[in-house]
């Protein structure tokens, strides 16, 4: 299903609770296997958004119809949280926000994720990211986690990718 009102624009404040529930409701359906992520409340996601995502993170959003259901934080080269609100799961944000990335950061791209998010991890595979380390995430998680790693393969690679950005703003 093709949808006109598709787009990734850059976070405003306005956005700030759109994006909190984003990823609460995010956070909650995918970590069920991490305590923290049991009992985190919005009140609480919302504050480390606040202190945490937006103070760091420079911050893009995925609207559908003007609603934000998706959005992504980086630090330079390095994908920080990239979210996708469960009702849109499965329907491509994941894929329009990685080209994104990759339009911002040609060079390369840089991620950790969890090992146990597997479908996030066939996700990132599926678009070149390769697996480079194994270890844990920082407390409070603590838990076990993937550095990925992303580097152009050729010309021919970002022309493709140059023309599927083209496309998704497009609404394709």
């Amino acid at each position: 299903m093709t949808h006109v009102n598709v787009s990734i624009r850059l976070f405003q404040d306005h956005d700030e609770p759109a994006v909190v529930g984003v990823w609460h409701r995010s956070g909650q359906a995918a970590y069920a296997f991490l305590p923290l992520w049991r009992t985190l409340t919005l009140d609480c996601a919302g504050t480390i958004f606040r202190e945490v995502i937006r103070a760091q993170c420079n911050i893009w959003v995925g609207t559908l119809e003007q609603q934000v259901v998706a959005y992504l934080a980086m630090k330079g080269s390095y994908i920080d949280r990239m979210f996708v609100d469960p009702s849109r799961w499965r329907k491509g944000w994941g894929t329009r926000l990685i080209i994104f990335a990759k339009s911002l950061s040609p060079n390369g791209l840089e991620l950790h994720t969890h090992q146990g998010t597997r479908a996030a991890r066939r996700l990132y595979e599926k678009h070149g990211f390769k697996a480079v380390h194994f270890g844990t995430s920082p407390p409070p998680e603590s838990a076990p986690d993937v550095e990925y790693h992303w580097k152009p393969d050729n010309k021919a690679l970002q022309t493709d990718r140059a023309s599927q950005l083209s496309q998704l703003q497009r609404g394709g």
